[in-house]
Parts: structure tokens; sequence; C-alpha cells
């Protein structure tokens, strides 16, 4: 699992031998798959597609199948049933072979997917879209891939990102699909025993993502304690990792040092350095495949922190989802134009519908940078669905409103109590990065210059001067019509 990409003739034509092409595609992903590349010629020369990968363990490392059609490539992981010594990529196939584009709504799982079977290519992401695939046609050719940049040199218009929850077919285009939906219990009328419940699901949820994993990111908030306090149970010898500013570290250092301490597990910190910061910039844009300021700023913290950790394994617990799930963005969901429960649930909706593409994209880039492959416990299915269910009330609690009650009151006993009550941060304020990049950029980019250039060319308004500078960047690695890839974080922007 790491990346994927193709090139592929829809009407069946003679391309010749694609093979060096897809191998460059992949080559300018290379960093989210270091160990190894396949690359399969098509029959009838009508194409090639391939795979790059990270040694993981048996059953997570392979991304291809291309032994005998229907050729798959698959980027992610699944946790249905199989038979002993079963790949991922395997049980996928055997799954589409059995139920065809019907098998995407029983795949318990993180993916992205491609296709050639006979005269068609098959393109899948799953409900969530933690890992992405872009896609786009010319002069009846299909390419695809992980990322913008793999169809940078073939297609400067017509890009699209594949939605989660989608398939797109070149016989019969872009579809929606029915989601998988596991069983879970109702929350009923009590919040200690849907804390309960969500205890459960969450401690699961962690315990099957265990196989491989040796180290857990904490920041020392709420959602990254809860993930490592759990996976301390099953692996003792669990690593924590944790960045910071060094010049002026945020608060989240020294709530991550007080939970580790109250672990006792091996706690790394990496110390970010100004020049770090600012020298990183173009660098995080090429990743991240966005301007936007809110991401940008988030991923040099995830970046650094996946920096340190590749040198302890390259498979990790993360704490992302739970602020989409459980009313965690304070600054949204207590927005003064949010003025009744109605307008609550419609913001946190669609902070999840857009997660794919701001929160998740971060995530994604920010580890896959360095080859490090991420498991997001909150984002199970079955946590996803048991929110759903979850009133607002009991995710943003009482007079004092607080955010993801229900969160703190199922792991309250398993938290130091500074750690349980600990209100949300920002992880860029709390790490300390989003003060330091204000003082950088001003001293490159006039603040003032955002009146006589509020906008990019495709009409994007800029959210604050900063963007001036991150754009400038961006236009120098991807073509103008790829800003349309670049989605807002925070609705009122």
């Amino acid at each position: 699992m790491a990346a994927i990409a193709g090139i592929i003739s829809i009407k069946q034509d003679q391309l010749g031998d694609c093979t060096d092409q897809v191998e460059m595609m992949l080559q300018l992903m290379r960093h989210r798959g270091p160990d190894n590349m396949k690359v399969r010629t098509l029959p009838e020369g009508n194409g090639a597609m391939g795979a790059i990968e990270i040694n993981l363990t048996l059953q997570k490392t392979p991304a291809a199948s291309f032994n005998q059609p229907p050729y798959i490539l698959f980027d992610g992981e699944l946790f249905n049933g199989r038979e002993e010594g079963m790949t991922d990529v395997e049980l996928f196939k055997q799954f589409y072979q059995q139920y065809g584009k019907e098998c995407f709504s029983q795949l318990d799982g993180s993916y992205t997917c491609a296709i050639s079977d006979g005269d068609e290519v098959i393109l899948a992401r799953d409900q969530v879209g933690a890992r992405p695939l872009f896609y786009g046609s010319q002069n009846d050719t299909l390419f695809f891939s992980t990322e913008m940049k793999g169809l940078a040199s073939h297609l400067r218009t017509d890009v699209h990102e594949l939605p989660p929850q989608y398939i797109y077919s070149t016989k019969g285009g872009l579809k929606l699909f029915d989601p998988f939906d596991p069983d879970v219990p109702e929350p009923g009328d009590d919040l200690k025993t849907a804390a309960n419940t969500l205890r459960e699901l969450m401690i699961e949820a962690t315990r099957r993502r265990m196989d491989g994993v040796r180290a857990s990111a904490l920041s020392g908030g709420l959602d990254s304690s809860i993930v490592a306090t759990i996976a301390k149970e099953f692996n003792p010898d669990l690593h924590l990792v944790t960045a910071t500013i060094d010049s002026k570290p945020g608060p989240d250092l020294e709530n991550a040092i007080l939970m580790a301490d109250f672990l006792g597990l091996q706690h790394h910190i990496y110390r970010i350095s100004d020049d770090e910061v600012f020298d990183c910039i173009p660098e995080m844009i090429w990743f991240l495949e966005s301007f936007d300021e809110d991401c940008i700023v988030g991923q040099i913290s995830n970046y650094y922190t996946s920096v340190l950790a590749k040198e302890y394994t390259d498979l990790m617990f993360v704490g992302e989802g739970a602020d989409e799930l459980f009313g965690g963005y304070r600054t949204v969901l207590k927005h003064p134009s949010v003025t009744t429960p109605e307008r609550r649930e419609e913001l946190a909706q669609k902070l999840l519908d857009i997660a794919y593409n701001t929160a998740l994209r971060r995530l994604d880039r920010g580890w896959m940078a360095n080859a490090v492959v991420y498991q997001t416990p909150y984002l199970d299915p079955r946590v996803i669905k048991f929110s759903q269910k979850v009133p607002m009330a009991w995710k943003i609690y009482g007079e004092q409103q607080t955010e993801k009650f229900i969160l703190r009151e199922a792991f309250r006993d398993m938290l130091p109590e500074q750690i349980a009550n600990r209100e949300k941060l920002r992880f860029s304020r709390g790490v300390g990065t989003e003060d330091l990049m204000d003082q950088m950029i001003s001293a490159v980019v006039d603040p003032e210059e955002i009146k006589e250039r509020p906008a990019t060319p495709y009409g994007l308004k800029y959210a604050s001067f900063k963007e001036i500078y991150y754009y400038d960047e961006f236009i120098q690695m991807f073509p103008p019509a790829y800003e349309k890839q670049t989605i807002r974080w925070d609705p009122f922007k």
C-alpha cells in the first residue's frame, strides 16, 4: 500500500508501451512507497498500470494483483474476515470477482483501487476517503494517480478528485455506491450508557488496527491521548512521537509530556526550528497539493512528526477524526452565526463531508511524505455510524458548551484530569506553528497586498495575505487549473 497510477485506453486502442510513463508517474510519488515498484503492461497494448509499496506486514504490503485478469491495484487495508495468509489485495479481488461493483458496499476498510477488467476500467474510493485518488481523460485515454502531481505531465485542465463513496467506470461514469453499513448499538436515553458503548467501539477499533503498529502520534490533546492510552493496553512497548516549535513551544508540548509520563512510554520530541518552518513551505505545498492556509499550517506539524516517527516505525496511530465526529471544532460549532441546533448539526455534517479534502488530505500528505502509514481508529465505520446516532447535545454539552463531552466521559477514568478536561486547540496553534508563520510571511508579502489582489485567477478568495505567498508557490509546481482542487477547511472563510 502506498500509491497507484495508470494510463489506459478507454476504447481499447493500442497506446504502445506506456510502462515508462507510468513509472515516471509513480516516481513523482516515490515518497509514499520507497520499497517496491510494480508495473504491468495491459493486454493488446492498451495501456499500463502500477503501484509503489511500503514493506509493512505480509497482509498489508502488496498493492497489485497482476497474475491474471482482472488486474487489480489496491491502496489500503481491509478488516473483513478471510482465509489465513490472504493479503488485502487478494481479499479485495475475491470480493470483486464474487460481487462485481456491488462489492464496495461490503468492504470494511480504507482504500482506493483501480480495476482493469476486459474492456472496462473501474476506480473506487471508500466512504471516508483518507486515501486520495485523482483522474482525468484526454483523447480517449484515462489517466489516474494517487496524487495530482502524477497527472500534471498528461492533463492540464481535466483533473478530478474521485469523491469518497464513489465509483468511476469507463462504461458507467461516476456513481455513488451504498456505504458499508455495520451493526452498532443505539445510544439510548442515557449519556453514561452511550459513553460506555463508545468506549467499547473505540477499544475494538484500535485493537483491529494493531498489527504492525509500533508508535502513536501524541499532540497532548484529548484525541491522540485516548488512542495512545488504548494502544498501550495492546502494545506496552509503544513509542510516542510529538512535534513542537523549538523557539516558542505551544501548550501541546507540556500536555504531551504529562501524558507520556502518565503512560510510562518512550516519548520522542521533534523540535522544529524557525528556519525549518519557513524553508519547508514550498515542499509542503508540493506534498499537499493545496494552498489553503489552514491545511498548510497543520501539514507542517504532521510532516515533522512523521520525520521523527520514521526512525521507529512505518506504521502508527493518529488521533484524526474525533473533531469531525464529536463536535471538536470549537471556533466553527460555536460561531456567532450558529444560533440553532439544526445549524450546528448542518455545520458538523459539512465538516465531515469535506474532511477528505481538508483534515484528511493534511493527514495523508503529512505522513506519507515520509512513507509512514497512519491508522485512524476514530474513522472506523462503527465509530462513525455510532457518532451519527449520538445527539449533538451530548457532543457539545451543557451551559459551558464543553466540546467532545461524550468522548471525554467515555475515557475520563483512563486519562489525567488535565487531559480529560483540556479545551480544544487547533493542532497548529497547540504546536506553535501558526503565530510563527504569520510573522514569517509578513516579512516577504505585504499584508496590504490582499486589497489589490483579493482572489486567484479562478476566483477563489484568499483567506489571508499568507495565501498569496502559498498560491505563488503552488502555481510554479502545478497547472493553473489544479487550483480548483483546493478546498476551504473553515466554512466561514
